[in-house]
């Protein structure tokens, strides 16, 4: 589902809570950490692009519903806010397993504020959608993942990295990451 363009404000912010952590891809204006409230970061989308196929699928991050996420919220310069909005719509959008939306986030800075921000959460009504599935299902899915955008441990491990370099400690992803650290990540190497 996308948005409409008057649905979408001039004065943009846009919310990152996986690889747009540590490759956002597009100009912005500012970086401020950030939380939404009502939804938790989440391994819940079978990726059969960017980090996977549809014979091989990876695993990647969703926004799904419950809890808070800690992330950060960038703020688009108006002169790039179409530019912007057509290149995430290229790679979240790219089978349609997320849902676009405006929601409220909290910026983290001194003082905290609200702003609404451009925000990707998983459809759990879409066949890609992967939330019920065990640690091992996981790991065993992220160390087979390799698409258009790399192998896949390498997107867990560097998500993480960018989290712990915010302060902020997702557990069930680091403990997904200090397995994938381990013996079994068999030939995908990751790269900086």
């Amino acid at each position: 589902m996308k948005l409409a363009p008057d649905q979408i404000p001039e004065d943009l912010w846009v919310f990152g809570y996986g690889s747009l952590l540590w490759r956002p891809g597009f100009a912005f204006t500012e970086r401020v950490p950030a939380r939404v409230t009502g939804l938790h970061r989440s391994l819940c989308v079978y990726s059969f692009v960017h980090r996977g196929t549809p014979e091989r699928p990876g695993l990647v991050l969703g926004l799904d519903r419950g809890g808070a996420c800690r992330g950060i919220a960038f703020r688009v310069a108006p002169a790039e806010r179409d530019a912007t909005i057509h290149y995430l719509r290229e790679r979240e959008q790219a089978t349609s397993v997320y849902l676009e939306m405006m929601r409220g986030v909290t910026l983290l800075g001194q003082p905290e504020r609200r702003v609404q921000a451009l925000t990707y959460v998983v459809d759990r009504g879409h066949p890609q959608y992967a939330g019920k599935l065990s640690i091992d299902e996981r790991l065993n899915l992220i160390r087979q993942g390799h698409g258009r955008s790399g192998p896949n441990p390498e997107y867990v491990l560097a998500t993480v990295a960018e989290l712990e370099s915010l302060g902020c400690r997702d557990a069930e992803l680091h403990a997904l990451a200090e397995r994938l650290k381990g013996p079994h990540l068999h030939d995908a190497q990751v790269t900086t």
